[in-house]
């Protein structure tokens, strides 16, 4: 990786830490909280959204000089410089039903590739951090970084999809991918949260995880965890990761090369047929 930047990332992610301690009581009171901003079919925001992304960036910017780019207010470019990016509430949907399976995400990009990655999950009292210095922690423990493994003994988190849906990668095509990895995987988990599936992967629970989101927001502070702990992160065609990419597939060593060769096998890359 090469950057322009070579910012303080101990004193970045303590920072960042604090910050995100000090939401958590906000974010676990208001669990099951209702959508008060539609966002499109079936997503939504609420008021919490809304609340942590202001108080998270607002304190991000003043405590550390750097600007933030949010899922609900935006900000600067994601690609260009040293910036924050913010997801106050992954998992909006998991979040406002009750489910455990939900956070918030900080990453610290520059020139548009993930350096550092905060993924808080407050309701599973789980706190990783990660980056390439420091390795992987969650709750302050170092981990251990992520062995070789091979895609039969895995346990794959899939991104959600709707058989719908078109766009660059349509519903029909996902469906595909997906009845071939039940047969070569050992588990599949559909979480509903973009974050809980990446860090989940840094961390071991799971060997790899494929999201079909384009979402910086989403992708960013998982993308730093999995490679801080050894992992692989690129898109679905198997090109490095970085914020402008159009989806995710990160894993362990051995498994994301299998990972990509499954797609392949499937797709041949080609979309659209």
């Amino acid at each position: 990786m090469v950057t322009r930047f070579s910012p303080d990332l101990v004193t970045l992610a303590a920072t960042a830490a604090s910050i995100l301690d000090e939401a958590s009581p906000r974010f676990c009171a208001d669990r099951g909280a209702p959508g008060v901003v539609g966002k499109g079919d079936r997503d939504f925001a609420t008021q919490v959204d809304l609340d942590l992304e202001r108080f998270i960036s607002h304190e991000l910017t003043g405590r550390t000089g750097l600007p933030c780019h949010g899922e609900e207010f935006g900000g600067p470019p994601v690609d260009e410089a040293l910036v924050w990016i913010v997801d106050p509430v992954d998992g909006t949907f998991n979040y406002s039903t009750g489910s455990p399976m939900t956070g918030m995400l900080v990453g610290l990009c520059a020139d548009g590739e993930p350096l550092l990655g905060l993924t808080w999950l407050p309701l599973l009292d789980r706190r990783y951090v990660g980056y390439a210095e420091g390795g992987l922690t969650c709750n302050g423990r170092r981990l251990e970084p992520l062995a070789p493994a091979s895609l039969r003994e895995s346990v794959i988190g899939f991104g959600a999809f709707n058989e719908r849906l078109g766009g660059r990668y349509p519903g029909p095509r996902r469906i595909e991918v997906l009845a071939t990895l039940s047969g070569q995987a050992s588990r599949l988990r559909m979480s509903g949260s973009i974050g809980v599936d990446l860090a989940f992967t840094a961390a071991g629970t799971y060997h790899g995880a494929i999201t079909f989101g384009r979402h910086a927001w989403d992708n960013a502070a998982g993308a730093a965890l999995v490679r801080a702990a050894g992992g692989i992160v690129t898109d679905v065609a198997g090109n490095p990761w970085t914020v402008t990419s159009p989806s995710v597939v990160a894993a362990a060593p051995g498994v994301h090369d299998e990972l990509i060769a499954l797609i392949d096998s499937v797709t041949g890359q080609d979309w659209e047929s």
